[in-house]
Order: structure tokens, then sequence, then C-alpha cells
């Protein structure tokens, strides 16, 4: 009999095959679930909310809109004190049958990640800066003694 992590790696396995357009995936261990990425990147996420393993794509406010249009379900947990969400997003059922029909969903999480590591690496703005010259001071005054 297989053990839970013998198929949670052939889950991985076989997300990776369906997200392999996009490059050479890697799948690695990351909080009792997975994280899958192209060249160091990660994209996608393999997790279990509490109704079994499920494959997670990256999305953005870019493509947010596409994933709820298509009826995915958003990547939310319940924190120590609060509910969270993560930009994850499932896919269609129908885009787990194939890599064709995971190429759109696939193209559009790598170009959120992609996005994200360019804001990252962008420099940010920062506060009013101040003037290079720094100004002379006065020489304090010295105190005779009387």
């Amino acid at each position: 009999m297989a053990t839970n992590t013998a198929i949670n790696r052939q889950f991985a396995d076989y997300c990776c095959e369906l997200l392999s357009t996009q490059g050479r995936c890697v799948a690695k261990r990351m909080f009792g679930g997975w994280g899958i990425s192209v060249d160091g990147l990660t994209f996608a996420i393999i997790a279990d909310l509490g109704n079994g393993d499920k494959l997670w794509l990256k999305a953005d406010d870019v493509v947010r809109s596409r994933f709820e249009a298509a009826g995915c379900e958003r990547f939310v947990y319940v924190g120590k004190s609060k509910t969270a969400s993560m930009g994850y997003y499932t896919v269609p059922d129908d885009a787990m049958d194939s890599q064709d029909a995971m190429l759109p969903w696939a193209r559009l999480a790598l170009e959120c990640a992609l996005r994200a590591q360019a804001t990252k690496a962008a420099p940010k703005p920062s506060a009013a800066k101040k003037p290079l010259v720094k100004t002379a001071r006065k020489p304090t005054p010295k105190l005779s003694k009387v």
C-alpha cells in the first residue's frame, strides 16, 4: 500500500507534467504541501485545505477576474486568529485533464510570478531625500571666565 507521501509525490509529479509547457517544473516540499517552480520561480502550489490535495496557481490583480469567472476557488485558510488568503486559485476541473487544457492557466500563473519578481526587484521609492551637501556648523562661542 502506498504511503500518503508517495501519493502526494505522485500528484506533485502529475501537476509538474501538466505545467511543463512553461519550462522544467520542480516540485519541492513546502509547509506541508508542495511548491512548484520553473527556473526557481514559484508559480503554483499544492495544498490540502481539508478536502484533498489541490493544485493552486498564482494570480494577481491583473488576472484574478479570469480565475473567478471560471469558477476557481481562492486559497483561503484559517490562521491563528483570523481567516487569511493568498494570491493563488484552483484551476478549472477540465484543466487537470491535459497539458493543452492547462496551458492558458499555467501561462497566466507564470506571468503573475514574473510580475511579482519584477516588483520585488524594482527600486523602492524612498522618502524625501535629504540634501547631500552638508552645511557648515557655526563655531560655538567660548565663554571667558570673569
